[in-house]
Parts: C-alpha cells; sequence; structure tokens
C-alpha cells in the first residue's frame, strides 16, 4: 500500500510513513550520504517544522565538519557480539563471551559508543587509556558527603552506610591486565567492522611508551608462609569470630588446603562438581590422590592432586552431604581470605605483588618445582605451557639452578718440565 510523500525545502527534505508506523518519517541528502529518522509526529504541520530543522542542523554540522556520517561503533559491537556468541558457541568459555559484553556496556560504550569507526585512531584510543586511569576515584580516599547545616556526613538510609563524594580522592588505576582485556574487546569490535567493510583499516591499538619491562614473578607463598596461612586458617575454623560463621571458616580452610594440593585456577575449582572428583590410588606412588576432570578456559582438562587433597575433598563432601551434581566449592571467600591475609601481614609480597587466591595454585607449581618434579610433567598437569611457567615460575625459584654445573672450576695447570736443550743440527753428518 502505497503511503503519501511530501517535500519541503525545494524538494530537499522527504516526508513519508511506514505501513505500520503512526509517525512521520523524513529523509534527505547531505554531503553526499542518505539520511533518515522519525520525527515523533503524527501531525503533519508539526512533523514539517521538525524535518526543517533536522535538516538545517544537518547543514549547520556540514559546514563546520561535524557531521559524522558512517557506521557508529555501537552498531559494529552489536554486531560482533551476535557473531562472537554464535561462531564460538561450545568452544569458548561462557563465562569468557559474557566478560566481553560487559566490557563494552561498562567501559567502552560510554567512550566509543557515538564516534564513528573509522574516527576510532591510535591517538583517540591512547585519551580512552588516559580516561580510565584517571576517571574513578577510590572510595577508600573520597571525603564524605556531609550535611551542609550540621556538617555530619550523610549516610544511605537503606544501609547505613556513609555516603562518600567522588568528585575527590585519588584516582584508581585499573589493573594493567583488565585494561589490556578492554584493548583485546576493543580490538575485537574493529575488526568486525573491518569485515563488514565500514572499517578500511585497522588503527595500532599499541601502548605507546611502553618498554620491555622485567618479568615479575606471580605472587605466590613461600614453604614458610603457606603454613603460617593454613595455621590461621585451620585455627579460624575451630575458634571462628561468630558460631554462625563456623561453615564458612571450615570451608574456606579446606579451600586452601585443596587449592594448594591441586594446583587449580579459582574459577576452575568454582566449577567442579562432585561427580567430576575421583579418590583413587596412584599406580606409580601407591598413594591416594584425586582425579579431577576439570573445566577452565581451555576447555576440559585432567589433574591429578597432590595426597594432601584428599582429606579436605572428603570433609567438605560430609559436611555437605553432596550429590553428583553439587558443587563442591563454588566463588572463593574473597573477604575472608583478605582479612586472614590482612592479619598475617600477607597480602602483598616483597615486590608489592597482591596475593589472592590465584597465589594458591602459583604456591601449587612454585613447591613442585621446587621439589624436583619435571617441568613438563607440571605443566601438562595445570594445564599451562612449558613457556609459561619458565617465564614466570623457574627463573625465581632457587632449587632450578644446578650448582654443580654453575660452579666449576678448572684445575691449575701443573709445573713444566724443563725442556731439553736444543743442539744445532750437524749438516755434515
Amino acid at each position: 500500500m502505497e503511503t503519501a510523500r511530501h517535500t519541503i525545502l525545494d524538494n530537499a527534505v522527504q516526508l513519508y510513513m511506514r505501513p505500520k508506523s503512526p509517525f512521520w518519517q523524513c529523509a534527505c541528502s547531505v554531503g553526499g550520504k542518505q539520511l533518515r529518522t522519525s520525527t515523533k509526529e503524527e501531525s503533519l504541520a508539526r512533523a514539517k517544522d521538525v524535518a526543517r530543522d533536522w535538516y538545517l542542523g544537518l547543514l549547520g554540522k556540514y559546514q563546520a565538519g561535524e557531521l559524522k556520517t558512517g557506521t557508529t561503533f555501537r552498531k559494529a559491537s552489536e554486531y560482533f557480539l551476535n557473531e562472537y556468541e554464535i561462531i564460538t558457541e561450545g568452544e569458548r568459555n561462557a563465562d569468557y563471551v559474557a566478560s566481553h559484553g560487559m566490557r563494552l556496556r561498562v567501559h567502552l560504550l560510554p567512550f566509543f559508543g557515538d564516534k564513528v569507526v573509522t574516527e576510532i585512531t591510535p591517538g583517540l584510543v591512547q585519551e580512552y587509556r588516559v580516561h580510565r586511569m584517571t576517571s574513578r576515584k577510590d572510595p577508600k580516599t573520597c571525603e564524605p558527603l556531609r550535611d551542609p547545616k550540621t556538617g555530619e556526613p550523610l549516610r544511605d538510609p537503606k544501609t547505613n552506610r556513609i555516603l562518600k563524594d567522588h568528585r575527590t580522592g585519588v584516582a584508581k588505576r585499573p589493573s594493567r591486565t583488565t585494561l589490556h582485556h578492554e584493548i583485546i574487546t576493543l580490538r575485537h569490535v574493529l575488526k568486525a567492522a573491518n569485515r563488514h567493510g565500514w572499517l578500511p583499516y585497522l588503527p595500532d591499538l599499541s601502548a605507546p611508551y611502553k618498554t620491555s619491562g622485567k618479568i615479575s614473578h606471580r605472587a605466590w607463598f613461600s614453604p614458610e608462609e603457606y603454613k603460617a596461612l593454613y595455621a590461621a586458617t585451620r585455627e579460624r575454623a575451630k575458634n571462628p569470630i561468630k558460631e554462625r560463621w563456623r561453615k564458612e571458616c571450615e570451608d574456606l580452610h579446606d579451600y586452601v588446603l585443596f587449592m594448594v594440593n591441586t594446583g587449580l585456577r579459582p574459577d576452575e575449582a568454582g566449577r567442579i562438581e562432585f561427580r567430576d572428583v575421583a579418590i583413587v590410588t596412584d599406580e606409580a606412588t601407591g598413594e591416594r590422590i584425586l582425579e579431577i576432570e576439570v573445566r577452565g578456559k581451555r576447555g576440559v582438562g585432567y589433574c591429578k592432586s597432590m595426597p594432601g587433597a584428599v582429606l579436605p575433598f572428603q570433609r567438605v563432601v560430609k559436611r555437605y552431604a553432596l550429590q553428583p551434581k553439587d558443587r563442591v566449592f563454588g566463588l572463593p571467600q574473597r573477604e575472608l581470605i583478605n582479612k586472614i591475609l590482612e592479619d598475617l601481614d600477607l597480602k602483598f609480597d616483597r615486590e608489592g605483588n597482591r596475593r589472592t587466591a590465584y597465589s594458591l595454585r602459583h604456591t601449587y607449581i612454585s613447591m613442585r618445582l621446587m621439589e624436583g618434579a619435571d617441568i613438563y610433567q607440571v605443566a601438562k598437569n595445570c594445564r599451562t605451557s612449558v613457556e609459561m611457567i619458565e617465564k614466570y615460575y623457574a627463573s625465581h625459584i632457587k632449587n632450578m639452578i644446578d650448582a654443580s654445573a654453575i660452579n666449576v672450576r678448572r684445575s691449575a695447570p701443573s709445573l713444566k718440565t724443563k725442556s731439553a736443550t736444543r743442539r744445532p743440527t750437524n749438516l755434515n753428518s
């Protein structure tokens, strides 16, 4: 069914209606680009006024060089998310796929959303890095909001917490890894725009002023620090601050022992169900260990634990009477871990690296290397590469250095015997 069409401004702007919309639409051509929008008006007279203002505004922007024509970053990100979720289904972890959408929604779209993809230059990406490092304030350093009359701190009526003035305080910089992951998501979106022909070439997204940097080892617990940690968690399990927290404290103690004896990543441990774990007797050593079917960022893998992981696992199973599909640990208790680490003054290592639940995995790898385990077998059991272990773990383990191969001394040369006196040759003899 054909709808009525009207033109204004010497046919520069056309007004028409779509079959299933009550509003008038308008279209025009500016700078060789065809542009369309809805007037949001049902009356033709008011729609003409809206279309006239819209067209004149576009002309002003075009003459000032401010008219943006092309695909926006927001549209490109929608295409990327739809493609990525379908193409990687069953191949990438669902949480990892969802993390791209989270970074876009929280950080990237507020900054790049309305910009045309061709406007995203290396300079604009650098502005984004500066923005991320200066836009957020650390709540711990923000001053409280105060009542202008009494000067007393204002509190949230629901939680009774003191409200903070986020315009004050010290900037809270994201970690290097967090910012790196955001740039990866940005690159994925720009690659999608390039595939669809919206972006002629990918801009350089590498960080300027970046030095090679030293290779720092991962934060871990030395044997003495690990003993102090599990002694503290054991004491907290026996004597919790509040009785209703007893199970949580017991779970944390078993979690620490389990992680240091398996080397699992925290997200891998959080996905383990009761049916994924089997208690077996190892043929090579004759010890009782756990055979774990691990589901993590690299798909399904397997792990054989140390004997010390068996008892914590059994305690958790008995405590909750786990069924085959029940998760063993779930998410780590971050607040309780941080509290114990702060009490022991172990939250940071000597280089200032922050210790977290992930440090328990680093402790497992470091201790296995210190005990002389084969680095290839450790890498295979931890579902990582030998290169990663050599780069971040073996470089700071003193047991990996063979003193007998280093402290080689060349034997002192023996005194030369006096050579016999040379006699002239008698040519006539």
